[in-house]
């Protein structure tokens, strides 16, 4: 906690979310301080729902020019139990391993908000998703809004994904001489890259969006530069 004189009080509303997940992603943040309201939002080609919900709370806090009082509103139960029960301070002191001597998820981002903590006064609150909180509702339209901008998501050069099934038949390097072919084919497990050419990995979603009208019962990723391929005969719509 910061021991500089605050002279502002903050309200931080933000939302985030990956479909599917890990997929497509995008965080949206509203910053309120009396009558004045700043919203930012951004997306990403590949995350996850838990770390577009800690970025987008890092990213507000970053945009406070002067240590301040925030009050930060998320319905994410995964950033705010972390933190308010201790979690993380756990995690820190254990150099990032848990007990069971593999690395924390998400490590590089609990960092980033462990040093904003340190600067700004922060209280974190849950609320409830999709329940009617306006500015929670807003947040999720951001977010929403930031992962479907095509060739405007960004990487996020932090995320390591979790190989669900990844065979030893097929190399995870690039292939001798290959020449990108955005054309390309990518109907299974073994195919090149479009970009890089790497033999891509089938994956699994973790979980499905239960406001997506579909979802997809594997997709494929590459290792190598993390884009991902979505095939129509793994695309179902929900009954």
């Amino acid at each position: 906690m910061t021991t500089e004189k605050t002279t502002w009080h903050i309200e931080l509303f933000s939302d985030g979310s990956a479909d599917p997940n890990p997929g497509k992603g995008g965080y949206g943040v509203i910053l309120r301080h009396n009558n004045y309201t700043k919203e930012f939002s951004e997306g990403f080609y590949c995350t996850t729902n838990n770390r577009m919900e800690q970025l987008g709370v890092i990213v507000g806090l970053e945009k406070l020019n002067a240590p301040s009082i925030v009050d930060v509103y998320t319905d994410s139960s995964y950033v705010v139990n972390s933190i308010t029960k201790g979690w993380v301070y756990t995690w820190k002191a254990r150099n990032w391993v848990k007990p069971d001597g593999k690395p924390v998820i998400n490590a590089d981002l609990w960092q980033r908000l462990l040093s904003l903590l340190e600067k700004h006064k922060v209280t974190f609150h849950w609320i409830k998703g999709h329940a009617g909180h306006p500015e929670n509702e807003r947040c999720d339209e951001l977010a929403r809004g930031a992962r479907a901008k095509g060739k405007e998501l960004h990487n996020d050069a932090g995320y390591v994904p979790e190989t669900t099934t990844q065979t030893e038949l097929f190399p995870t390097k690039p292939a001798s001489g290959f020449v990108p072919n955005p054309n390309a084919k990518i109907t299974k497990e073994g195919d090149l890259c479009r970009k890089c050419g790497t033999p891509v990995i089938k994956q699994t979603p973790k979980k499905r969006d239960p406001k997506s009208s579909f979802y997809y019962e594997y997709y494929f990723l590459c290792p190598t530069c993390k884009t991902l391929y979505f095939t129509e005969s793994a695309k179902h719509f929900h009954k």
